[in-house]
């Protein structure tokens, strides 16, 4: 499985951003997809996950702020980050779980400035 995802940049508090991630390759059996993230020297954590069937998981930080939606036709998912805080900036990595296995993508940088 191979992901490329799109979007991120630089946005001040309170602003939004988008991002996008195409799966490609071996992708029957994809189930969750979903969004990770990691801060400068802090561990990789869930941000928002969405099933084939459709049920998300947000984590709590992001819960009423962020928008995880998807496309299983076109194999992508959509995350809507809005009303963004600088404690967001991180690097968020797209993640597609395939019978079992975990599948990432390179990562995109997001910034929030004060």
């Amino acid at each position: 499985v191979q992901l490329q995802a799109c979007g991120g940049g630089m946005v001040r508090a309170g602003g939004c951003l988008r991002l996008t991630c195409t799966a490609s390759g071996s992708i029957f059996g994809i189930n969750d997809m979903g969004w990770y993230r990691q801060a400068p020297g802090k561990q990789r954590e869930m941000v928002a996950l969405i099933s084939f069937a459709g049920i998300t998981q947000y984590a709590d930080s992001v819960r009423d702020r962020f928008l995880i939606s998807r496309d299983n036709a076109k194999i992508m998912v959509t995350l809507q980050m809005d009303r963004l805080k600088p404690e967001d900036t991180a690097v968020y990595f797209c993640i597609a779980r395939n019978l079992g296995e975990d599948f990432w993508g390179r990562g995109t940088q997001v910034t929030v400035s004060s």
